[in-house]
């Protein structure tokens, strides 16, 4: 089993076709993406216990109005059996995925790079699945700990591991596209929970049953069907080597562009640099910017906009506001639904965002790139705080439909801009331990506008004016990634391994030369191979297309 796991088995042979990875990566990504989508399964385990009289049994932390309160609820909903879980119980879940996603990514980050993507996949896929399975237990036992340690810290391993595993084996496969190849990858990621979601509404409908929501067995399903995906991901998992390239594909001379590198920095030395600490406040600004107001997008849809979602107005013909419609549960069931049609397409943006953004940036230059992002952003949360005050909801729809794009293109471009400045040979590792900068903003960024919208309110300004200076706020951050984009440099040459210090490396990795592998690894199709790779795609497509389907369907209402 070591010597099948070993990066000697899985170093190419001149007829692999390089292009059998991408589908590899997203076969992972696809399956792990699903942490995006557990929200599905938040209402009906809030339901999951019934009383004699057929009605959901309190929560644990019922009558709770105070954040003390609340957590002393949660606390007593670890182990507590005979109450029912409230979202801010299930929702330190999300808190646990990208917080635990972060931590595995930088601590396992030069594990990976040592043992290779084919072994960090299969212990992505255990971890995934093996706390899906964990979690499955806690719900059918009622242990909210179960589901906490499953799914939220072992399930969060799995994350970090699966996220970081095919970033440095794609880069060096693709060095003339590395933006494209990451961003295939990591789109993948943005579109787990849109395949997921949907398929575990239906299997949850056709589990459910007087007295069992039908949660625990859809997690048992989904661990079963990730299982298949991820292992196929995994033993799909090759490395070129050494000094491999694409046939007819010329490096450009090192000179051309100082900011892409031509040597490699250790790993040991990338958080000693001013450009790994400048990367990272431009990752955590663009994360921090968009993920809490994505987080909340539904809401402020409905909240700011209000009765002009669903033609509703008053006696002079204004729209009413959002405090009306909340006292109506048939008008509050229309804006929710237009309100989780929004949800969709700012999905379908984000996803595909990360790989059209990732591929422009391949020609654009990735420092170029992250200026567009944040200029342009800074620029669409201003127009959105101003067209929010004269209520043009198409072009609101617009500034968040391309705030979603930047935000999943800034997730998918910046494992191509580690690469440009630090080398490849330990980019999977730097980029893992950079991943920090995105549990840091999954926390800054939903802290910043939750604060804000429930300070606001309090202190009685109109739904429909909450959002205005968020927006505000939001820019700012977005202002602050630009300067800090702005000042990043080359890396200095000290930071850079010599030859001896680069051969040492390979030999502790048990890396393979051109010389000592045989042949150079074809980029173009083999002819034996040219099924095999329609195959393979076809399996990643397939669901990414049923994703789509269903996303288009809840977007549509916005149109309709």
């Amino acid at each position: 089993m070591a010597s099948f796991l070993s990066k000697e088995n899985i170093t190419a042979n001149a007829s692999f076709n390089r292009w059998l990875v991408p589908p590899a990566a997203l076969a992972i990504h696809l399956s792990i993406g699903m942490a995006y989508g557990f929200s599905v399964f938040w209402k009906p385990l809030g339901n999951a216990l019934m009383g004699a009289d057929g009605k959901p049994l309190a929560a644990c932390a019922a009558g709770a109005t105070t954040f003390s309160e609340k957590l002393s609820g949660t606390l007593r909903a670890l182990t507590a059996t005979d109450c029912n879980w409230t979202q801010f119980d299930l929702g330190w879940m999300y808190t646990l995925f990208f917080v635990l996603l972060g931590c595995s990514a930088a601590l396992w980050g030069g594990w990976l790079e040592r043992e290779g993507p084919r072994k960090a996949g299969l212990v992505s896929m255990l971890c995934w699945c093996g706390g899906l399975l964990i979690s499955a237990y806690g719900v059918h036992q009622h242990q909210l700990w179960m589901m906490w340690l499953g799914s939220g810290v072992i399930g969060g391993i799995g994350l970090g591991l699966g996220y970081i595993s095919p970033v440095s084996t794609l880069i060096k496969w693709f060095p003339d596209r590395r933006g494209m190849a990451t961003g295939m990858a990591i789109m993948g990621f943005g579109g787990g929970a849109m395949i997921g979601s949907p398929l575990a509404t239906k299997l949850m409908a056709h589990f459910a049953s007087p007295g069992n929501v039908g949660v625990w067995q859809t997690f048992v399903v989904l661990a079963a069907i990730y299982v298949v995906f991820m292992l196929c991901g995994a033993l799909g998992y090759r490395v070129p080597p050494i000094g491999w390239k694409p046939a007819n594909w010329t490096p450009p001379p090192a000179k051309a562009n100082a900011m892409i590198a031509s040597k490699h920095v250790h790993l040991k030395n990338a958080h000693k640099t001013p450009q790994f600490w400048l990367l990272w406040l431009v990752l955590c600004m663009n994360v921090s910017a968009g993920i809490g107001i994505i987080g909340a997008a539904a809401p402020m849809l409905q909240e700011t906009f209000g009765g002009a979602l669903i033609g509703q107005h008053d006696a002079s013909g204004q729209s009413i506001g959002f405090a009306d419609i909340k006292k109506d549960e048939g008008l509050t069931k229309a804006a929710a639904a237009v309100g989780a049609g929004f949800v969709g397409l700012i999905s379908l943006f984000n996803i595909f965002g990360r790989f059209a953004w990732a591929t422009s940036s391949d020609k654009l230059g990735r420092k170029r790139t992250y200026y567009i992002f944040f200029i342009l952003g800074a620029f669409m949360y201003c127009a959105a705080s101003y067209v929010a005050g004269f209520k043009s909801l198409a072009l609101f729809v617009a500034c968040f439909a391309v705030i979603a794009s930047m935000y999943g293109g800034g997730f998918a471009t910046i494992p191509a801009y580690l690469a440009d400045l630090f080398g490849t040979q330990f980019v999977g590792a730097i980029h893992g331990r950079l991943l920090t900068a995105w549990s840091t903003a999954g926390i800054l960024g939903p802290v910043v506008v939750n604060y804000m919208h429930d300070t606001r309110l309090e202190k009685g300004a109109p739904f429909d004016q909450v959002y205005a200076p968020i927006f505000l706020v939001l820019a700012g951050l977005m202002v602050v990634g630009f300067f800090a984009n702005m000042l990043i440099k080359p890396v200095a040459d000290k930071y850079f391994m010599s030859d001896a210090e680069l051969a040492q490396v390979h030999k502790l990795a048990h890396e393979k030369s051109l010389q000592s592998g045989g042949n150079v690894a074809s980029s173009n199709a083999a002819p034996q191979s040219g099924l095999l790779v329609m195959l393979a795609w076809a399996a990643v497509i397939v669901p990414i297309s049923y994703g789509i389907w269903m996303t288009v369907q809840k977007a549509w209402v916005l149109f309709s």
